[in-house]
C-alpha cells in the first residue's frame, strides 16, 4: 500500500484530499501543514518522511500571494524554490514518488494559443519566477518518478479564492468591476486532487515530467465572475474593465490557457468543463 504525504494540507488543494480518503482505501494518507513540519528545513522534513515511511509525496505547499510575493521575495523563494529542492533531494535519495504543483504564471501570456509543456517560460512576477525555480530544481536533480503539474485559477473549500471573494462581495454590493482582458481557465481543486490520485500508479518516469492541468474551456475573470453570480443566483451586476483600470502590485499574464493534451493522452483521464465543476462546487457549499 502506498503511503502518501500531503504537504500543504490546510490549503485549497491539500485539504481536498481529506474528502477523498474513503474513496481510495488502497492508499494510506499523512496530512501535514506548516505547523506539523517545516519543509524548508532539510533535516526536519527528511526525519518526518523517514519516520512515517512515506512512499509518495504530493507537494501542495506554496507561497501563493502573488502581490505580496513582490515584497517578500526571500520567504517566497524559501517555500517555492528551496523547500522544493529539499523534497527533490529526498525523493531522489529515498526512491519516493513526487508530485509537485506549479502554476500557469510561469508564462508571460504573450501567446494566443493554449500553452504546451514545452513552450518557453518567462514569468512576469516573482511568484511565477519562484515557482519556475522550484520546477527547475527538480529537473536539474533528475528526480525519477517525479511529475510537475502546472495548474491555473484554482479554487476549493479552504482558504481565500476568487469564488469566495465574488460570492461575499456579490451579496453585499449592487455591482462589481472585474477585468475581462486576462484569459485563462478556472480549476476545481477537487478535480485536480482526484486526477492526482488517479495517476499515481501510472507514474514511472526516468526524469521529471511536466504536465498541464486545468478544467476544460476558456474564460476571462469577467466571465468567471458572471458565472459565479448566475449559478449562485446573486443579483449583482458584473462590469467589465481592463487590467489598466485595476491596479495590482504584480503583473499578471493576459493569456494563460493551458493545453492538457499530454496529461489526457499519457494517463487516459477525462477533464470536466470549468462551468460544470463550478456549478457543483457552489451547490456543495450551499449545503454546508
Amino acid at each position: 500500500m502506498e503511503k502518501i504525504l500531503i504537504l500543504g494540507a490546510s490549503g485549497q488543494l491539500g485539504s481536498e484530499f481529506k474528502y477523498l480518503v474513503d474513496k481510495h482505501l488502497n492508499y494510506s494518507f499523512i496530512f501535514a501543514s506548516r505547523d506539523d513540519v517545516d519543509i524548508s528545513n532539510f533535516s526536519q522534513i527528511r526525519e518526518f518522511i523517514d519516520f512515517n515511511n512515506i512512499t509518495v509525496i504530493i507537494n501542495c505547499a506554496a507561497y501563493t500571494n502573488v502581490d505580496k510575493a513582490e515584497n517578500e521575495r526571500n520567504l517566497t523563494d524559501l517555500i517555492n524554490y528551496k523547500a522544493v529542492e529539499n523534497l527533490g533531494n529526498i525523493a531522489k535519495n529515498c526512491n519516493i514518488k513526487l508530485i509537485h504543483i506549479s502554476t500557469d504564471y510561469v508564462f508571460d501570456g504573450k501567446k494566443c494559443l493554449p500553452y504546451c509543456e514545452f513552450d518557453q517560460t518567462f514569468p512576469l512576477n516573482h511568484y511565477g519566477l519562484s515557482k519556475l525555480m522550484g520546477e527547475q530544481s527538480l529537473i536539474n536533480l533528475q528526480v525519477k518518478n517525479c511529475v510537475i503539474i502546472r495548474t491555473s485559477w484554482l479554487y476549493g473549500d479552504s482558504g481565500r479564492n476568487f469564488v469566495f471573494t465574488m460570492l461575499n462581495a456579490g451579496m453585499n454590493k449592487d455591482s462589481l468591476s472585474v477585468v475581462f482582458d486576462q484569459i485563462g481557465t478556472p480549476t476545481s481543486a477537487k478535480d485536480l486532487a482526484n486526477t492526482i490520485l488517479q495517476i499515481i500508479p501510472q507514474i514511472h518516469t526516468a526524469k521529471p515530467e511536466v504536465y498541464h492541468y486545468s478544467n476544460e474551456g476558456v474564460a476571462s475573470w469577467y466571465d468567471f465572475a458572471r458565472a459565479i453570480m448566475d449559478i449562485a443566483k446573486i443579483n449583482c451586476q458584473i462590469l467589465p474593465i481592463t487590467s489598466k483600470n485595476y491596479s495590482t502590485i504584480a503583473i499578471r499574464p493576459s493569456y494563460s490557457v493551458l493545453d492538457k493534451s499530454k496529461i489526457k493522452q499519457d494517463f487516459g483521464i477525462v477533464i470536466p468543463y470549468w462551468r460544470d465543476s463550478l456549478a457543483e462546487f457552489i451547490e456543495n457549499i450551499k449545503e454546508l
